[in-house]
């Protein structure tokens, strides 16, 4: 068996972390079916606290540095969070109206969809899902909706403040 690509925030500027917490998953453990792609394709109910002093907004990510792609896959970005959110429901990841503020949306995933896409690895040894909360130093990370979840994903970097990951597996 191949050793696993290394997570891309292990190569970005450190960053302090914060508190994240999940009642759908566990730190290492399986995704449930009603996360997975196949299953009901809901986004896991997630919550943080601890947010470093001057977030003025968060964003939320789930990304697969296991996918055979050299790029990983992106299955998740929900963006322009209101600072003073502390947590998403099951199911935020559905729709745009799932999310809090009026200035919140979803950016496309490698779908592309606007939305969370769950768990799809092809057979094989399982894959990790790294769920990201993203507290940012800008109320707008000025993207547009359709931009490609790495050039979203550069923005994040730049204005990243503080950032708590939660990383669960699935495979087939």
């Amino acid at each position: 068996m191949s050793a696993r690509p290394p997570l891309p925030y292990d190569f970005l500027p450190q960053v302090p972390s914060f508190e994240l917490s999940s009642q759908d998953i566990t730190e290492g453990a399986t995704l449930g079916e009603e996360f997975i792609h196949a299953g009901g394709n809901l986004s896991p109910q997630l919550a943080w606290s601890g947010l470093p002093e001057g977030t003025r907004s968060i964003a939320v990510t789930c990304y697969d540095p296991d996918a055979p792609t050299g790029s990983g896959w992106w299955h998740w970005l929900a963006l322009d969070l209101p600072a003073d959110t502390d947590g998403l429901p099951r199911g935020a990841g559905s729709s745009d109206d799932s999310l809090p503020g009026v200035a919140s949306f979803h950016g496309r995933n490698d779908f592309p969809n606007n939305r969370y896409d769950g768990a799809a690895p092809p057979p094989g040894a399982p894959h990790r899902y790294v769920f990201a909360v993203h507290a940012l130093d800008v109320e707008k990370l000025d993207v547009a909706p359709d931009l490609p979840p790495a050039q979203v994903g550069f923005h994040l970097t730049f204005h990243t403040l503080g950032r708590a990951l939660l990383t669960a597996e699935y495979g087939v």
